[in-house]
């Protein structure tokens, strides 16, 4: 499978793969609105991937675009998501004071210094197991490495600690949200 760099014309793709993907992910079922749960974890996606990822980071796709990681780097201005954070609010819906805080908790872990952030990650349900996470992943690690750079990532899924682990990563931080809000772990990566 040939991995490459995503395009605008991929967003539609990009976006099902999230949704199908990541449909009951800890972190959004805790923080979006279950009323219009899947429109509201549409746009998330695509605000996230039309905002962020594509205009200001990296994204790597498969050809067919069943996987996908999207990336920030040290050149990614440090207030990308300022002009979007009251649409990521909208879109949060009643569930928008939750997500502050949960935002707010996990923000101390992140490293203050400019690095390689893998924002988002996923693999359509129907391809997983098949080592295409690990395929659209590399590409950024690459990069961050020729850029003597680490790398970072948070999850909310104890199932893919391990799987991060595998790829260089180590958990450096973890809390278990209030609330009853998921596990959150902050990862690590030093440039290899």
């Amino acid at each position: 499978m040939k991995v490459r760099e995503a395009t605008t014309a991929d967003v539609d793709a990009i976006v099902g793969t999230f949704c199908r993907a990541l449909a009951d992910y800890p972190m959004t079922r805790a923080c979006l609105d279950p009323d219009g749960y899947a429109e509201r974890l549409a746009a998330y996606h695509r605000l996230f991937v039309t905002a962020v990822g594509l205009p200001h980071g990296r994204v790597w796709v498969t050809d067919d675009v069943t996987a996908v990681a999207v990336w920030t780097t040290p050149a990614t201005p440090p207030d990308a998501f300022a002009p979007h954070a009251d649409a990521f609010q909208q879109i949060s819906g009643a569930r928008a004071a939750l997500a502050a805080e949960y935002g707010q908790a996990t923000a101390i872990f992140r490293p203050r210094r400019p690095l390689w952030f893998l924002g988002l990650a996923a693999v359509d349900p129907d391809h997983q197991r098949q080592g295409l996470g690990r395929a659209v992943i590399t590409p950024g690690l690459t990069a961050a490495d020729a850029e003597r750079s680490p790398a970072f990532l948070e999850t909310q899924d104890p199932a893919n600690v391990r799987f991060y682990e595998s790829l260089g990563f180590t958990v450096i931080a973890e809390l278990e949200l209030p609330h009853n809000g998921p596990m959150h772990y902050a990862l690590y990566r030093p440039p290899a």
